[in-house]
């Protein structure tokens, strides 16, 4: 549904964006991330038509951004960065207005109207002009908007941008629930969305693509995906951890910061697996749980607690677009 190649957007002097490339097909939900900066929302616009490319190419349900600009936005709904809209229009009054823009009229524009209404919950401020509403209510009318002439593409920039958190979630919902049978695209700095919506997430930074994968690929990069971690009792720190990073299939073991200061006396010990050149975790990894806990017996060692840890997409996100000095 949608195909961007090698996408580069020039400003003067600066390349916003710079040689982007991705697909999104009926069924998914792209989470697209990123610093502050780093190009998400020009590629939203070049997507919607709203900027030109420098070069490159975009095409939306076939149809080319640049050659056939029209058939893409029938395709588009839009929710624009900070929900701009008419303030001096009632809600009722602006939905109706885009609604005639779509080219709605009679019971199918009433229809298209009320759907949107219901599906954003914007029935009691429907008589309301939006300069009166609160922020979330003008982002709610604004993604209103977006969905209601229900087009086959949604481009989403901060969909949940100042919403309390019971609207951010029924937005979740929403958005995951419309990906079922649209192709979504949206921005976010909260990375718990991605893994609450998406079924895939971009990472951008300086204008490049620096990671593509489902969330739970991109947290398999994490420095702790796949780690095991052990609670002991009647343990020395320092023989605990001596222990485990001996152990096949152990790259290294650290004691966890203010554990050993522990009252009761346990100690909590991280156990890195070791990886293959392309980070994937082998098989004597991927026993290292079973390891830990047969050398725990076998030293006499209590175990209180033992998990393997999935890794985080924030430890993710950092070390990708974090300058290295910084990330370390």
């Amino acid at each position: 549904m949608i195909r961007v190649e090698n996408l580069v957007k020039q400003f003067g002097a600066k390349r916003a964006v710079n040689g982007v490339s991705f697909s999104v097909e009926r069924g998914e939900v792209l989470g697209l991330l990123g610093p502050n900066g780093a190009g998400k929302s020009t590629t939203m616009r070049i997507i919607t038509g709203f900027y030109p490319a420098t070069s490159g190419r975009v095409t939306v349900g076939g149809h080319d951004v640049a050659t056939d600009p029209i058939r893409v936005k029938a395709l588009i709904g839009y929710l624009p960065e900070s929900a701009p809209s008419y303030a001096d229009m009632t809600v009722q009054g602006f939905l109706s207005f885009i609604a005639d823009l779509r080219g709605f009229s009679g019971s199918a524009k009433k229809a298209a109207v009320h759907g949107a209404v219901e599906t954003c919950l914007l029935e009691g401020v429907l008589h309301q002009p939006i300069d009166t509403l609160s922020k979330g209510y003008r982002h709610r009318t604004c993604l209103a908007q977006a969905i209601l002439h229900d087009p086959d593409v949604l481009i989403l920039d901060e969909p949940t941008d100042g919403l309390d958190p019971n609207q951010k979630h029924a937005a979740r919902e929403l958005i995951r629930r419309m990906g079922k049978t649209k192709a979504i695209v949206f921005s976010t700095h909260i990375l718990e969305e991605v893994e609450a919506a998406c079924t895939r997430a971009v990472i951008i930074d300086r204008g490049s693509v620096v990671a593509n994968g489902t969330p739970a690929e991109l947290k398999a990069r994490s420095a702790t995906a796949g780690c095991v971690r052990v609670t002991l009792g009647g343990a020395a720190a320092d023989a605990a951890v001596a222990q485990f990073g001996q152990l096949p299939g152990a790259l290294r073991a650290e004691l966890l910061p203010g554990t050993d200061m522990a009252p009761d006396g346990r100690v909590t010990v991280r156990v890195y697996p070791t990886r293959d050149d392309s980070g994937a975790i082998g098989a004597a990894g991927a026993a290292l749980t079973v390891a830990v806990a047969q050398a725990a017996q076998s030293a006499g060692w209590q175990v209180q607690a033992l998990s393997t840890e999935e890794g985080r997409l924030e430890d993710v996100f950092r070390s990708i677009t974090l300058p290295d000095a910084v990330a370390k």
